[in-house]
């Protein structure tokens, strides 16, 4: 089954918007107690492959959310974002995230949202980082939804800006046709998709030995997990360039994890027990080894840490002392890693990161 023909037009307005009801429901029958009949939690599997308890492997990945303001209001964002939100990170804040760049030094600033381009220091504060932190050192990622880049004229001033600052821009794109693009993301957004990312490409990003890298997000449009990452891959590159000339580096397909936006539409769909025992049956020892919540270490808006970007929106903060960015210290790894029965959407299969495929 797909998703709704238009997306909800409101964040924050579903049944599974409050992490409570969220996890209550991830933990409901089939899930039984440890060892009972049904489905077996999460960490029992993990505990069947010696996995269990998760631990971190170091810090290798810094992924910060910017806030939850958008443009779109997708359906099935996990983040519950849309232009009606007002969370944002502050000033204080993004010097606490600079601070632990400098302190730590992780390869790669993963900058997430809403749209991180909304938030009024993403520009002073990509800049200030670069000064210190090269792209040979550092690889700053930017997620974005490509239509704020077509919103107006300082957001197109962005392109060119992200090539002078060699930002690795990372852009969602379910689909190469517009039908099933605006379904999940909205009315338009197809079109301008295409548009900024022939604008991407006009500065170099996608050419091959430009040093700017475009990567595509795809996950899937319904009740079902993505197909095989290489065949996707070869087959955006194909069309995309037959039908609109555009060229990109790497297609990245991420599973739909079942929380906030995605599980309303599971629920509401009757697609819930089918799409979790889907998850369960493709479990991956593999993938559950290679997880990203491992070396990645999640800032939320207001700076307080999660092990990964699904356990922010479930408000399942880091098992340690140490909760917020301010506080920060390298003993932060030694941790074990919160798990939930959301999980399963990582490692089934390929598994599923911020990064694509996992195996």
């Amino acid at each position: 089954m797909s998703l709704p023909d238009k997306p909800s037009k409101r964040s924050g307005q579903g049944q599974f918007s409050r992490p409570d009801r969220a996890l209550a429901q991830l933990s409901e029958s089939p899930f039984g107690d440890p060892g009972a009949d049904g489905w077996p939690h999460f960490h029992e599997q993990l505990s069947l492959c010696g996995l269990q308890p998760l631990r971190p492997t170091g810090l290798d990945i810094l992924q910060v959310n910017v806030g939850y303001v958008c443009n779109q209001t997708c359906a099935h964002c996990h983040v519950d974002a849309g232009p009606d939100r007002r969370e944002r990170m502050i000033p204080e804040i993004f010097g606490e995230v600079q601070r632990v760049l400098n302190a730590a030094r992780p390869h790669t600033l993963d900058l997430t949202g809403g749209a991180p381009e909304m938030n009024p220091e993403f520009v002073p504060f990509i800049e200030s980082v670069r000064a210190e932190h090269g792209p040979d050192v550092l690889d700053i990622i930017v997620r974005s939804n490509l239509t704020i880049l077509e919103s107006n004229d300082r957001y197109r001033a962005l392109v060119p800006w992200f090539a002078e600052h060699k930002i690795h821009v990372v852009s969602s794109l379910p689909s190469t046709h517009a039908r099933a693009t605006d379904r999940q993301r909205g009315e338009g957004v197809f079109g301008a998709s295409i548009r900024a990312l022939k604008a991407l490409n006009a500065v170099g990003y996608g050419e091959a030995g430009s040093g700017l890298v475009l990567d595509l997000v795809h996950n899937p449009t319904g009740a079902f997990l993505p197909g095989d990452n290489a065949a996707l891959e070869s087959r955006f590159k194909q069309e995309l360039a037959q039908q609109h000339d555009i060229v990109f580096n790497n297609l990245l397909t991420i599973t739909n994890l079942p929380i906030s936006r995605y599980l309303d539409f599971l629920v509401a769909s009757g697609n819930y027990e089918d799409y979790m025992e889907t998850l369960i049956e493709a479990f991956n020892p593999a993938a559950a080894g290679g997880v990203m919540c491992r070396n990645t270490l999640s800032v939320r808006w207001d700076g307080v840490l999660y092990d990964c970007d699904f356990n922010q929106m479930l408000d399942l903060p880091i098992r340690h002392n140490i909760r917020h960015i301010r506080d920060w210290a390298a003993e932060v790894n030694d941790r074990d890693i919160a798990v939930h029965n959301h999980c399963y959407g990582c490692t089934a299969g390929a598994g599923s990161s911020c990064s694509g495929t996992i195996v």
